[in-house]
């Protein structure tokens, strides 16, 4: 069946589209026909927990979707299945020195396909088909904060419309959201990002070690595989990878508390609202 109205709420399972979930459900934001998380398949344990609280916390449905798993991706990448990453480790060109980093593509490929594939889906509408725009309209609401206004953008969907109510209708930020959270009496939740993001500050590498430290070590493990990828092999000139900004090992950069103020967070929660950065 066809339809041609719908309101989604994109949902990143941080702070600012956690607290959207639960305005929605106390009805200080209009109601929405279900929620959307995209699994990258390298979310951190603790986003499955609580992506289960806010399903048992809300009354209206919570897909989880998956369109591809990045963890399997990279590791297929770094065994020369594939010949790039999408992620964008950090380079170092192990000829002159030059640091780096890739292009962003994990962002669409597994955050922003996917929700709009199951958009689609409920519109009714199949791979391929064409969605007439000027009949259809799609309430997208996204979870991001006054503090970060920069990142309010048009969808390139033109039956997509991007909608920011923390923004334009409570005027909060990330900080007010933690506020709503707490005097509303619900948990805060961690920080929602893949466990192996390179946008990582080194502070939030070291509370990983100490947090969750099975997770630490496959980040580790995937630390290593893309550094020792066959995708240059046998070129001498070829560029290294890694998870940690200074471009060292980071089994080997992460060990204390120590270093924190000397790498800067560059990427200010990227990732952790619905569309990854979007």
């Amino acid at each position: 069946m066809i339809k041609n109205k719908l309101r989604v709420l994109s949902l990143g399972a941080g702070v600012q589209s956690s607290t959207l979930a639960f305005m929605i459900q106390k009805g200080q934001v209009p109601m929405v026909d279900f929620a959307v998380f995209a699994d990258t398949g390298g979310e951190p344990d603790n986003v499955y927990k609580w992506l289960d609280f806010i399903k048992n916390n809300v009354d209206y449905p919570v897909h989880v979707v998956q369109e591809r798993n990045l963890e399997k991706d990279i590791v297929d990448a770094a065994e020369g299945k594939y010949n790039k990453f999408t992620i964008p480790f950090y380079t170092l060109n192990t000829k002159n020195g030059k640091k780096g980093f890739l292009r962003r593509q994990c962002t669409a490929d597994y955050k922003i396909k996917p929700i709009i594939k199951e958009v689609r889906r409920m519109l009714g509408y199949s791979k391929g088909e064409r969605i007439p725009y000027k009949e259809t309209k799609v309430e997208m609401v996204l979870g991001i904060s006054l503090d970060e206004i920069v990142r309010m953008r048009d969808n390139e969907l033109k039956y997509i419309e991007n909608q920011y109510p923390l923004i334009n209708d409570f005027r909060m930020k990330r900080h007010d959201c933690f506020m709503w959270l707490q005097n509303n009496n619900y948990p805060i939740p961690e920080k929602s990002a893949c466990y192996f993001c390179p946008f990582h500050s080194h502070s939030t590498w070291v509370e990983l070690k100490k947090k969750q430290p099975e997770e630490f070590l496959k980040a580790v493990e995937i630390d290593k595989r893309i550094r020792y990828q066959e995708i240059h092999k046998g070129k001498l000139d070829a560029e290294e990878f890694y998870l940690h900004t200074s471009c060292e090992p980071l089994e080997e950069v992460v060990h204390d508390d120590t270093q924190q103020d000397l790498f800067l967070d560059q990427f200010n929660n990227v990732c952790d609202e619905g569309m990854c950065g979007v």
